[in-house]
């Protein structure tokens, strides 16, 4: 598939290396010569150099030959005509990055005006995720499913796990909650497990599991959860007002340290029921006096990877219950791991995720599209979700019976609202959501292509 993405910012560079992984003809458009000159060296793609909105420069990037072009500028205006322009010359398939509120909310009326098939915005993402991850602490993260039926979630085993040291095939005997152990990461090591694999401790765990069994499964485990009740915010950015906005409707108490007395002044108008506290949220006696210690959760939202990670660690060493770091550099996640931040979100990961979806759902053929698309484990396996068609081979036949390419997984299957974490004697039937675990660089874009015989 020939793909332009105009901006070679953070959101641009990551989904040109996304996309060009999987095997996707990528042409970037930027106006810096030295950006473009780095991307054409470290990854096999074309460049062009201007203005991505202009006529000219969009033709010399055969913008009217291609099937998508995304627009990933840091200016929303700027992608909204990019969008327009691929339109008019023939691009069938548009993507906007837009990300001040007063636009995105209004963007369902203007879409076909704008010529767009989908707009993202990363902040608004990012706050959704962090919300969901403060409602279940416990957990490092929360990947829904089935529209919001089904979760992955990531826990760390324990030394005093009722799981430590038992195999996956007692699993329900132990915790009596359907579930599925869908991938466990064991030091460097990331398995897609059977039933005869041995849980051990310090093992990081996604489980496939109902939204309604969330809660029994962590008494269960015997997890402690508290409900949080105070969350600090360090950083005044667009994904802190989204994040405060949600956690006020949700009844928590929200305080938020911002350094720039403007955006202090313009926050506590918008958000007249939190504490707004003009500060260096990175100053360590500002910390101490706000109480951070005796805060149920801190959230780093700062512009600054290096600013959120040194507040994060603290915060860890004061044994704040819940912290939550928003980083831009994913790659350094394992050391991240190794310091203790490992409850991590990331704006440019959420944005490609969604992306990389639409873009293997744009390649479907017979089997079902993909309908989402999470990576986990590092980015080293994917979880997609899909919806079974009548022309999916093996319909109505039980999963035992079935040969699925090595590696791959079906986590669970909901059907007519009614979720299915499947065994052997399990089947898929037509207008069924699955969800398929697989590794990552296998990069399915159909539900038929996890059979052998595809």
């Amino acid at each position: 598939m020939r793909i332009v993405i105009v901006g070679d910012g953070k959101v641009g560079s990551a989904l040109a290396v996304q996309l060009s992984k999987e095997n996707h003809d990528i042409v970037i458009i930027d106006s810096n010569k030295m950006v473009l000159q780095e991307s054409e060296q470290s990854l096999d793609v074309n460049v062009v150099y201007g203005n991505g909105a202009a006529l000219k420069v969009q033709k010399q990037a055969n913008v009217d030959a291609s099937d998508l072009l995304i627009a990933a500028t840091s200016a929303d205006e700027i992608n909204l005509l990019c969008c327009i322009l691929a339109r008019k010359l023939g691009c069938a398939h548009t993507i906007a990055r837009v990300r001040n509120p007063d636009y995105f909310g209004q963007l369902f009326l203007l879409q076909e005006e704008f010529g767009l098939n989908m707009a993202i915005n990363p902040e608004r993402a990012t706050a959704n995720e962090i919300s969901r991850l403060l409602q279940f602490p416990s957990f490092l993260k929360r990947e829904a499913f089935a529209r919001g039926r089904v979760e992955i979630v990531e826990l760390v085993l324990k030394s005093d796990s009722v799981l430590n040291g038992a195999r996956l095939l007692d699993l329900y005997k132990i915790v009596k909650v359907k579930v599925l152990v869908c991938a466990v990461k064991r030091g460097s090591q990331v398995v897609i497990p059977d039933g005869n694999f041995t849980l051990l401790e310090g093992d990081r765990l996604y489980v496939t599991a109902s939204t309604s069994d969330l809660a029994r499964l962590i008494r269960s485990l015997g997890i402690a959860q508290k409900k949080v009740r105070d969350v600090l915010i360090i950083g005044g950015s667009r994904i802190a007002f989204y994040l405060a906005e949600d956690l006020i409707k949700a009844g928590v108490n929200v305080k938020l340290i911002e350094i720039d007395e403007n955006r202090c002044i313009e926050l506590a108008e918008n958000l007249p029921k939190a504490t707004i506290l003009h500060a260096d949220g990175s100053d360590r006696f500002v910390l101490d006096s706000e109480g951070l210690a005796q805060t149920d959760a801190v959230v780093t939202l700062t512009d600054f990877d290096e600013q959120n990670l040194i507040i994060s660690m603290y915060a860890n060493f004061l044994g704040t219950y819940k912290v939550i770091t928003k980083i831009n550099r994913t790659e350094f996640s394992e050391v991240l791991n190794e310091k203790g931040i490992d409850c991590v979100v990331s704006p440019k990961d959420l944005c490609c995720n969604d992306i990389a979806r639409y873009v293997r759902a744009m390649g479907n053929r017979k089997g079902g599209s993909v309908q989402a698309l999470h990576r986990l484990v590092e980015d080293q396996v994917e979880a997609l979700e899909f919806t079974a068609t009548k022309q999916l081979p093996h319909l109505g036949e039980p999963l035992y019976q079935v040969a699925l390419k090595p590696g791959t997984l079906i986590a669970s299957i909901t059907r007519r609202g009614k979720v299915i974490i499947p065994s052997g004697g399990d089947c898929i039937e037509p207008h069924d959501n699955v969800v398929v675990i697989s590794p990552a660089e296998r990069g399915i874009a159909d539900l038929s292509d996890i059979f052998i015989d595809d």
